[in-house]
Order: C-alpha cells, then sequence, then structure tokens
C-alpha cells in the first residue's frame, strides 16, 4: 500500500474515497500522497518540522509549517470531513486543546497513537524499572518528543470527559489487529470521533 506502515494503512482505511482530509502532524507526507493517488482526497497538511514539510510539498502536497498548539485555530469549523492526528497526540504540549480543535474542524477526527499502556512496556518498567526503547519506542526517554505518555483507557477516559463520541476503534500490536484486551496487549490505537 504505496510503502504504508501497518499503522498508516490502518488511518488510511478510515477515510473514504473523495474525502476532504486536513493532516495535522504530516511528517513527510506519505498518507497524504496516497489517499491522494489511492482515494483521490482533496487533502491538506500541518507540520512543524521544516524539512518534513519540504518532503510532503516535494510530493506535490498543500502542506504548511505550522503548530498545532496554536495555528488550528485559523481553520473554520467542520471545514473537512476528516481531521487526522496520527502518531502526534503524544508530542503535542497540549493534547486536549488539539483534540478539541480536531473535532471542531472536522466532521470527524481519526486519532491514532501509541499505547503506553501495552504489557511489554509494563512488563520493561516493573521488570528493569526503566523506560523501554522497542520497535514502536525506538529511542530512549531523553531523546523522545513524547511528552504526554497515554494509554487507551486514558483516552477513553479523556473523549468521555470531553464529550466526544467514538464512533470506532482499532487497535494493532505490530502488524496483528487485536480484539480483546486492547489497553494490554495492543501496542498502538486508532480512534474515530465525532462532537
Amino acid at each position: 500500500m504505496n510503502g504504508l506502515t501497518a499503522r498508516l494503512r490502518q488511518v488510511a482505511a478510515q477515510i473514504p474515497a473523495g474525502a476532504t482530509v486536513l493532516d495535522v502532524g504530516c511528517s513527510d507526507g506519505r498518507l497524504l500522497a496516497h489517499l491522494r493517488d489511492a482515494k483521490q482526497v482533496d487533502g491538506r497538511g500541518i507540520e512543524l518540522d521544516p524539512a518534513r514539510v519540504a518532503a510532503a510539498v516535494g510530493r506535490g502536497l498543500s502542506v504548511v509549517q505550522g503548530d498545532a498548539t496554536s495555528d488550528l485555530a485559523v481553520f473554520p469549523d467542520q471545514s473537512v470531513d476528516y481531521a487526522v492526528l496520527s502518531e502526534t497526540l503524544q508530542a503535542m504540549e497540549a493534547p486536549r486543546q488539539v483534540l478539541a480543535e480536531l473535532v471542531r474542524i472536522g466532521r470527524r477526527a481519526v486519532v491514532a497513537f501509541p499505547n503506553f499502556g501495552f504489557w511489554r512496556v509494563r512488563a520493561h518498567l516493573l521488570l528493569k524499572g526503566r523506560m523501554p526503547v522497542t520497535r514502536t519506542l525506538p529511542v530512549s526517554w531523553y531523546e523522545t518528543e513524547n511528552i504526554h505518555f497515554c494509554t487507551i483507557d486514558d483516552f477513553r477516559a479523556l473523549a468521555r470527559e470531553m464529550g466526544l463520541t467514538i464512533e470506532s476503534e482499532a487497535y494493532l500490536a505490530g502488524e496483528t489487529p487485536i480484539g480483546a484486551w486492547p489497553n494490554l496487549r495492543a501496542d498502538h490505537a486508532l480512534f474515530v470521533l465525532r462532537r
């Protein structure tokens, strides 16, 4: 699927053909390029890192440099079908504020993030007493962009607290879909939300 990871394929599967999309924290634009080419999606992106913005623009995408915490306010209410935040929530200074902006801008929000309640993370902390370095968390705690660690249960509680409707959920452990006990068994979570 155009070089997409299992996580990005899972996000792409939520977006119907012909939709309008704002990808927040779009990185190098790989997801947006796939959605444009495979589903004729009209997509835009916002990304903090200038090198990633340049890579996305190099793919022929409409991506601007900006900070989601401060720059999402300029987007009109309900201006896109889907606002996407993939693998970025945990790196946001104000995740609750960004989540509120996503459901304001998009008719639906697709939010995907690493689950810090995954059993291997828990086991590593329990047995070694240190933050793990794994395939899904590939750098030491002091090098990571992650500043807000959350679990699936934490995210569900936040959505409930904000009065958001969870339309669907999906989970992965590596590339394997997870059904039962996702907060313990999944290393990655995806939620589709609306106000």
